[in-house]
């Protein structure tokens, strides 16, 4: 149950000569050690006053005036002090257990037995900090030490009671203290020593009486658990009991209930039936003359909306027909001016080229002379009658005489004409 233990002797010579008494050697070799796994040594310079710290796995060959620090731990359970000699300081993870007695605040005195798991965390480059492995010559008692001590604090403010249903709570809370949160935390570190776990091995009286009071309180407080959870079963199956009666009687009532439907259906239903077997003849019969007049209405309700498709289709014919015979007729009368302008247009081409043959065939001269020979011959015959001017009408056409006047009077010295 210690820890940080080594072969419990002094470092011996490797190159010593075999057969030779241990007590003696060869003071020509040097004193080798050879450092284990996950160990260290310290080596004391006497002269340099310095000492020096060596990790393993390593080869030690002392100088001339360098000597092993000798560690001397607790052991036991509970931990004695110097029961073990050793050169070589492991760093675990290990564990250590020990056995110490507290004391309750209703003075109930009990023997606990705690097994404590360990190892050192330290920074090998660093040579301050690996020194301090060694400034603390017995790491398993001072551990030891202060655990009890923090364990007893803490039992000492709380009944047996308390203690007995909440030790591991306790225990651990009291070593590794608590965080913002009421929570316990992980780890207790005593310089480079660091606790990580807690085993609450035993918790026993020391007082045979306490013990005896102890053991008759757990059996009878078995017995209590055992009991009530008896009349937890028993009464857990009487409820059980009573809600499977409830649910059947329910069940019976529903059952009666369906069944008082049912037969209630039952009654209605023969009612009608005979209801209708009394009245069915003349609802037959009545329910013939009315599909037959149904019948006879939708005939000629038919009848007559094909009458109206008849005529319909009729008087659309007829209007088509109607429109037909417009469109030709419009047609015919358009075509027929389109010939009567046609003959116009080319009878009226015709006199014109008629006209303007015959003038090109007289003449122009013809014309003229034609045109002037009647006023001519009558100026000439007025003149030879000695009539100067002359007016001829029928009567029938109005004559202004205002501009005419001048001709009619006659000028002073001239004749006038009859």
């Amino acid at each position: 149950g210690g820890g940080g233990g080594g072969d419990g002797s002094s470092a011996k010579g490797e190159g010593g000569a075999g057969g030779k008494p241990a007590g003696k050697r060869d003071k020509t070799r040097v004193v080798t050690f050879r450092v284990p796994h996950n160990a260290a040594v310290q080596i004391y310079d006497y002269k340099a006053k310095e000492a020096r710290v060596v990790f393993g796995p390593e080869l030690v060959m002392l100088g001339p005036d360098e000597q092993f620090t000798q560690l001397s731990l607790s052991g036991g359970k509970p931990k004695r002090p110097n029961q073990i000699k050793a050169l070589v300081l492991l760093l675990g993870p290990d564990f250590l257990t020990d056995v110490f007695t507290v004391e309750t605040a209703d003075h109930a005195r009990l023997q606990l037995q705690l097994s404590y798991n360990w190892h050192f965390q330290v920074n090998k480059k660093d040579p301050a900090e690996a020194s301090k492995l060694f400034s603390v010559p017995d790491f398993v008692g001072d551990a030891c030490k202060a655990i009890a001590s923090r364990v007893r604090g803490a039992v000492a403010s709380v009944q047996f009671d308390d203690f007995h249903k909440n030790s591991a709570k306790i225990i651990r809370s009291s070593v590794f203290g608590v965080d913002e949160h009421q929570k316990v935390r992980g780890s207790f570190q005593l310089l480079n020593l660091v606790i990580t776990s807690i085993d609450i091995q035993s918790v026993e009286p020391v007082d045979q009486r306490t013990r005896d009071a102890l053991q008759k309180s757990v059996q009878l407080a078995i017995e209590i658990t055992t009991n009530s959870q008896e009349a937890a079963a028993r009464h857990e199956a009487q409820r059980l009991e009573q809600e499977a009666k409830g649910r059947l009687e329910r069940q019976k009532i529903t059952d009666e209930a369906q069944a008082e439907g049912a037969r209630k259906q039952l009654l209605e239903l023969q009612a009608k039936s005979a209801a209708v077997e009394s009245t069915g003849q003349a609802r037959a019969e009545a329910e013939s003359r009315a599909e037959a007049a149904r019948i006879e209405g939708e005939a000629a309700v038919t009848q007559a909306r094909l009458k109206a498709d008849a005529a319909k289709i009729e008087a659309e014919s007829e209007l088509e027909r109607l429109s037909a015979a417009r469109d030709a007729e419009s047609k015919f009368i358009a075509d027929q001016n389109e010939l009567e302008i046609s003959k116009a247009r080319e009878m009226a081409e015709i006199e014109s080229r008629k006209f303007k043959d015959t003038i090109d065939a007289i003449g122009t001269d013809t014309i003229r002379a034609i045109a002037t020979a009647g006023p001519e011959l009558q100026v000439k015959l007025l003149q030879g009658l000695g009539i100067q001017s002359t007016l001829i009408t029928d009567g029938t056409s109005p004559i202004n005489l205002f501009n005419t006047a001048q001709g009619l009077i006659a000028q002073p010295g001239a004749g006038v004409g009859k």
